[in-house]
């Protein structure tokens, strides 16, 4: 019988009960136990199966699509969430939560941080001065430009709306425990680090796919 083995599981259990006993992330049990050896070691690299991966079909085709879904669920929860309320679209207080985050700033700023197109964008801002809960004046630094920022009204639409904004977003990270979160997170900014700069050069629709694959050579 192999007791160093023995003794050296019995010391990785340990070290697990103590860890999960604080941060709570595992589950108590043989499946917790593992995804708890998986996650402390960054040289283990499992490989998921996927629908049609037999057949051939990328991992970047899977990943794609799934991004795709997840933003359809979240905007469905994003509905439920203002259902009822004076808010017209998700965009209407992810526009108002990053004006009370980040203070105020110019009209573009604002599009920019929120990944929308002018137009769009524009609409969005236009109909929050509509309610009253964005304000426009000329800028300090630029007087030939107008800064935006979130009103006592918009605050206040916000503060009322925001316990049921809270459970949407809470519902959209589903089931993940809070390593998998943290892990997600430095995925999902990893691949904002790689896009970012590229949708700030603006490149039209024409050319947008020649010049990233250009870059990427």
């Amino acid at each position: 019988m192999n007791y160093k083995l023995i003794k050296d599981t019995h010391d990785l259990l340990e070290r697990f009960e103590t860890e999960n006993n604080i941060k709570n992330d595992f589950e108590t049990t043989v499946e917790g136990f593992k995804s708890w050896i998986v996650a402390n070691n960054t040289n283990t690299i499992v490989e998921p199966n996927w629908e049609g991966k037999e057949n051939g079909r990328s991992a970047e085709s899977v990943i794609n699509t799934l991004i795709v879904h997840m933003n359809r669920y979240a905007k469905s929860y994003s509905k439920s969430a203002i259902f009822g309320s004076e808010f017209s679209t998700q965009e209407d207080f992810i526009f108002l939560i990053n004006l009370k985050a980040f203070g105020e700033m110019s009209k573009m700023d604002l599009i920019k941080k929120n990944v929308q197109e002018k137009p769009s964008g524009m609409q969005i801002i236009n109909r929050l001065i509509t309610q009253g809960w964005v304000e426009q004046r000329n800028s300090k630094v630029d007087k030939r430009s107008k800064v935006i920022s979130i009103t006592q009204s918009g605050l206040l639409a916000l503060e009322n709306q925001m316990d049921k904004i809270r459970q949407a977003t809470s519902i959209v990270t589903g089931n993940l425990l809070h390593h998998e979160k943290m892990e997600l997170i430095r995925l999902l900014n990893k691949l904002d680090d790689f896009h970012q700069p590229i949708y700030d050069k603006n490149i039209d629709a024409e050319n947008l796919l020649s010049e990233v694959l250009k870059d990427k050579q």
